[in-house]
């Protein structure tokens, strides 16, 4: 369909812009890692050059383009190109267009996630510090590895539960043995 669009409307008429862009949608549904972001980057190019930056379609296009960089895994990312899409939103369009308020709830989603991960990531390198301590020391209480599970869990990180569980026990099961 966009192909007979493209070639029937032309590639800059605004429901070719509309096809390629529920082509960028699509892809992200079929769970393509690349495609979207690819798609919207040349949508974003040709809106930007034919349209230029301060039109909604282009800004509409922008912000997509940002969201799939969070949904790639760059949530900082996503949320430093909102700020500054939710900057220009606010001088071109103001503050009460539709544009605006959904970039500003989209950012504000994706600071979160993105102060999520940061925490996680630092959680899961304190946790795997104090795990080898605690390795370490034969001498260390059974109570402090149970601790340091349920933390690990709640950082969902890499090596998760398991690992630290699978140590605990280990240490129940075999009290003379290392812990490690």
């Amino acid at each position: 369909m966009f192909a007979d669009q493209e070639r029937t409307l032309g590639p800059d008429h605004p429901k070719t812009f509309t096809t390629w862009n529920h082509l960028a949608y699509w892809q992200g549904k079929a769970r393509d890692a690349t495609g979207p972001g690819t798609t919207l980057s040349e949508l974003f190019a040709d809106q930007e050059r034919t349209l230029g930056p301060d039109h909604p379609n282009a800004l509409r296009t922008r912000r997509n383009l940002a969201i799939c960089r969070g949904e790639a895994g760059d949530e900082a990312g996503t949320a430093a190109a909102l700020e500054d899409l939710l900057d220009h939103m606010l001088r071109v369009l103001g503050p009460d267009h539709s544009l605006t308020t959904g970039t500003r709830l989209e950012l504000a989603y994706w600071q979160r996630r993105a102060r999520g991960t940061a925490r996680s990531v630092a959680l899961e390198k304190i946790l795997d510090a104090t795990l080898r301590v605690l390795d370490s020391d034969p001498t260390n209480p059974m109570g402090k590895r149970h601790s340091l599970t349920y933390w690990r869990r709640q950082a969902r990180g890499a090596a998760g539960p398991a690992v630290v569980f699978g140590k605990l026990l280990k240490g129940m099961l075999l009290p003379d043995s290392d812990p490690s």
